[in-house]
């Protein structure tokens, strides 16, 4: 019997979208706040779970573990884990990641014209 492959149409629709639009493939990767927020964060330089969990106040230990698995899926960064007693597991943006950098720093900037200009 063959394996029946089941997806919705937005499903599809959203993956065609995403393969011929390169703007929309890098949207769904660094979209959504958490992303966004934890590649700002890692802009500084390498942090252990910890540290993002602090600076990132109202997001869950079980958020912050899938983001960050899918933003090393993704290539943006990079986990690594130190021998020791307890284990230490360090975070840091890829060479990738760090091309993020104008990026975010520009959305930063438009972010706070566009609040200002929506507040009048």
């Amino acid at each position: 019997m063959s394996k029946v492959k089941i997806t919705s149409t937005n499903f599809e629709n959203k993956k065609i979208l995403e393969d011929e639009c390169s703007e929309v493939y890098a949207a769904n990767i660094i979209g959504g706040q958490w992303s966004l927020v934890i590649c700002s964060w890692l802009l500084q330089g390498k942090m252990r779970f910890s540290e993002i969990k602090k600076s990132i106040p109202n997001i869950t230990e079980r958020m912050l573990t899938l983001q960050l698995r899918k933003l090393e899926h993704d290539n943006i960064i990079k986990r690594m884990v130190y021998a020791a007693v307890p284990p230490k597991v360090e975070y840091e943006l890829t060479e990738i990641g760090y091309e993020l950098k104008p990026i975010i720093q520009q959305m930063e900037q438009w972010g706070k014209r566009h609040k200002c200009l929506h507040a009048k």
